[in-house]
């Protein structure tokens, strides 16, 4: 099919034809290099779970009412890895924080919280801290990066929170130095205020770093993680901090909505990607850094007059890609890719940032480790020879 005609046929479609010929292609393809749970089926995901469960809990326990039982064990399992006196589960990591800095405002009694324009609740959350909490934002830089010490101490007003999430996600899955992130802590303690770490991915930064999770978390006052973006978790969240907040925390959670009769579906996924995903985690990351650099080349051996993997070397096994074409373009390429050659190199759509100019992320997980150099080159190829042009 030639360009014109390609484009002609893309056009034609709704966007729900076109949403369901992208989740088809995917899960026709042979090859990616990450296959999320969340474009599961329900039956794929439920096989997976009564098969690794028993490897994790005891199933002739009784079922969880309100927080006990699994989730209970679930919850000292995440307190001990992050170092943390307790830690609490909740089904939203919105819901986690949200209840954690406006617990960390009453008790400083300040309901500013100094952060990254691009964090996750200024981009993803409907303003919630200041509609629900009451609490209000401010910028120490406008920089696509952690901000530094310098900025965190010269901010020109008091700060309550200091809010750091690690890696930034927005700008690259970017983390700061060891010495940078020390330093960024140290400053919000010099201005009497408290860290709180958005970790929703921490449990991939430990390579970056060379420190374990807990010396990461022991940087701040508290910590969310996930158990969904990196551990293939069904969902949920943790919060995990000194015992007295995290007793707040749960009297919180039960205010919003989060004391949930049963949820040992999602605990159980959670035990399971911590005792199955977690260790896999730092090769993952090394990996990741094999196929950035095998993309930057087949971009190159391809002739793109600009292409860009953003950072060159990847701080956790995610990272961006950006390059010189409309966005429904390359999410096209992308899908016709999969189903002409059974390869998904990007399943993800591409988002526009700016007239002929787009970008998508890339995950790199256990898929991607059969992946060499010369398959992602390959791959390259032929999604270049796939953009309209």
């Amino acid at each position: 099919m030639n360009d014109a005609a390609q484009g002609s046929e893309a056009a034609e479609r709704t966007p729900e034809q076109r949403r369901e010929r992208r989740r088809a292609a995917w899960r026709g393809a042979r090859r990616a290099l990450w296959r999320p749970g969340f474009r599961a089926t329900v039956g794929e995901l439920l096989t997976g779970l009564t098969d690794a469960a028993p490897e994790v809990y005891d199933l002739d326990l009784p079922v969880d009412m309100y927080g006990d039982g699994i989730v209970g064990t679930l919850e000292e399992r995440v307190a001990v890895l992050l170092g943390k006196e307790a830690a609490a589960f909740f089904p939203s990591g919105t819901m986690a924080q949200q209840v954690a800095l406006r617990c960390w405002a009453g008790r400083t009694g300040n309901a500013t919280v100094a952060m990254h324009p691009l964090s996750h609740p200024e981009v993803h959350e409907r303003h919630a801290l200041s509609a629900l909490g009451g609490l209000r934002t401010v910028h120490p830089t406008r920089e696509p990066r952690i901000p530094s010490a310098d900025e965190v101490r010269d901010l020109d007003e008091p700060f309550g929170t200091l809010f750091l999430e690690l890696p930034l996600r927005e700008a690259g899955f970017l983390l700061p130095s060891w010495e940078e992130l020390t330093a960024v802590t140290d400053a919000a303690r010099e201005r009497d205020a408290v860290v709180h770490v958005d970790g929703a991915r921490l449990w991939e930064c430990g390579p970056h770093f060379g420190r374990s999770v807990a010396e990461i978390a022991d940087l701040a006052d508290s910590v969310y993680v996930s158990f969904y973006k990196s551990l293939g978790g069904f969902g949920g969240a943790a919060l995990a901090g000194p015992r007295t907040l995290v007793d707040e925390a749960k009297a919180w959670r039960h205010r919003y909505g989060g004391q949930i009769l049963q949820q040992f579906p999602t605990a159980l996924s959670a035990l399971i990607g911590l005792e199955r995903e977690l260790p896999r985690l730092p090769e993952y990351v090394a990996h990741a850094r094999v196929v950035a650099a095998a993309l930057r080349e087949g971009f190159a051996g391809a002739g793109l007059p600009w292409a860009r993997v953003h950072p060159e070397e990847p701080h956790t096994h995610q990272f961006q890609v950006w390059l010189p074409y409309e966005a429904d373009d390359l999410t096209d390429a992308g899908t016709l890719q999969a189903e002409e050659t059974g390869v998904s190199l990007f399943p993800q759509v591409w988002d526009r940032r700016g007239p002929g100019l787009a970008y998508t992320e890339v995950t790199v997980g256990a898929p991607g480790l059969e992946w060499t150099a010369d398959d992602v080159r390959e791959a390259v190829r032929e999604f270049v020879a796939r953009i309209p042009r």
